[in-house]
């Protein structure tokens, strides 16, 4: 039990030792442990073009002979044609890409449950 409560107080003064890339990977890892139900909203313009539910995580592509980071994003997740931030029938999961430059786009956690 003790060593429980020591463990709980000390990982805050560990996790701030830490660089803000391996936080922000820790957070990930954790992240990705706990599932997530994320939402990306793909605009042209001011309009809502697309809309993908049930993404568990977006990653950033990296370069395969120089491991760079590429600009662009992607990941996979379920096409909700109808818009209604739930998974219908003949709505499916698909991989999907966008560039960091020109695509407008709000990734966010599913508040529709």
């Amino acid at each position: 039990m003790k060593t429980t409560a020591l463990l709980v107080a000390l990982l805050p003064l560990a996790l701030t030792a830490c660089t803000q890339e391996k936080q922000n990977e820790i957070s990930r890892s954790i992240q990705n442990w706990t599932g997530t139900d994320g939402v990306l909203d793909v605009y042209a313009g001011d309009k809502l073009v697309q809309r993908f539910i049930k993404i568990d995580k977006l990653s950033t592509a990296q370069g395969t002979n120089d491991s760079q980071p590429r600009p662009y994003r992607y990941g996979y997740g379920v096409v909700d044609a109808n818009l209604n931030f739930k998974v219908d029938d003949g709505e499916k999961k698909v991989y999907f890409e966008f560039s960091d430059y020109s695509t407008s786009y709000v990734f966010y956690e599913n508040y529709v449950k």
